[in-house]
């Protein structure tokens, strides 16, 4: 991977959330939400993310916008040091930053028409007088596949679909050139998903950003990512290619996730392989892997030490002592 194209890189990134219990409140443990997390994505390519409820993906995500404080670590976007950035210096970088979020309601300000949702970034930066954000708007809006009339109406009188296509329209307002991509399809209907996906690949052959893709369904990462990151309880347990990663998964926990893809064949037979336990709440144990409670091929090594990542082919890194 050249260095000269990376636009984001995370080094050893953890965050630790504290278990309080009792009266008074005493700290008696802590959930690693994110427990040394390094990654690197490449200027126009995508990074999916992907992992079950609480592996820890979007506490990453929004570390590496510096959204969220991290207890330690490093983050450098287009090879400058987030976390040594000022505020004001901080304020003008969002311009290069962007984000998707998952709620395509929630996230949008129901008071507010698209005219102004859209153009709110334009005017916190001062792009442009007000005919020019105003041509700016309706450009997005063709981009994203919507009515040029949308302008005047409000968020609740959009679909699911049509409401994530002005929150992505929003997102690449300012020309951005990292975008995280927080699980936006996930409240979507299946029918829509694709073209919301189709949309988001297009908008990058275009434009030219790099994404974060954050999922809990491999299915949906499998065409859009140039890499994959298997995340388990705060720990990146596998990272390949995504053609290496759909072709060869190698942990365990992969495979799982594979197997979980729905398929439409009444026919087909029962996966080949399952968990023993449900997952966890989070990672407080001090030794040996954490996919070991649920792993059906734990040995005794797998519960005594930690497996770190190596790689056992070409860029393709596996977290497992149960391979060569």
């Amino acid at each position: 991977m050249n260095q000269e194209n990376i636009i984001v890189e995370a080094k050893n990134l953890k965050k630790y959330f504290p278990i309080k219990r009792g009266v008074l409140r005493r700290t008696v443990g802590y959930i690693k939400a994110v427990d040394g997390v390094s990654l690197r994505i490449e200027k126009g390519k995508t990074l999916g993310v992907v992992g079950e409820t609480g592996s820890g993906k979007t506490t990453l995500g929004r570390m590496i916008l510096r959204l969220l404080p991290a207890d330690s670590g490093e983050v450098s976007f287009m090879g400058r040091d987030l976390f040594s950035l000022g505020r004001k210096e901080m304020k003008n970088l969002r311009k290069e930053m962007q984000i998707i979020f998952q709620d395509p309601y929630g996230s949008l300000n129901p008071r507010m028409r698209v005219n102004d949702i859209i153009a709110e970034g334009l005017k916190n930066f001062r792009v442009g007088n007000r005919r020019e954000i105003e041509a700016r708007v309706a450009e997005l809006l063709e981009i994203v596949g919507l009515p040029p009339e949308s302008v005047r109406a409000y968020p609740h009188e959009f679909s699911g679909g049509q409401r994530q296509r002005i929150g992505i329209a929003r997102a690449i307002a300012l020309n951005p050139g990292f975008i995280l991509c927080d699980e936006p399809v996930s409240s979507l209907d299946v029918s829509i998903q694709a073209q919301i996906l189709n949309l988001l690949m297009d908008l990058q052959d275009r434009l030219g950003m790099a994404y974060l893709l954050i999922a809990h369904d491999l299915s949906v990462v499998e065409h859009i990512s140039d890499r994959v990151a298997v995340m388990y309880l705060g720990r990146i347990v596998e990272e390949a290619s995504s053609r290496e990663l759909y072709r060869n998964p190698a942990h365990p926990y992969t495979r799982v996730l594979m197997e979980s893809i729905p398929v439409p064949d009444p026919d087909a037979p029962p996966p080949g392989i399952g968990l023993d336990v449900d997952n966890p709440a989070g990672s407080t144990a001090e030794s040996g892997c954490l996919f070991y409670p649920r792993c059906p091929l734990r040995t005794d090594r797998c519960r005594e030490s930690v497996p770190g990542l190596r790689e056992i082919a070409s860029g393709h890194n596996v977290a497992c002592w149960n391979q060569p």
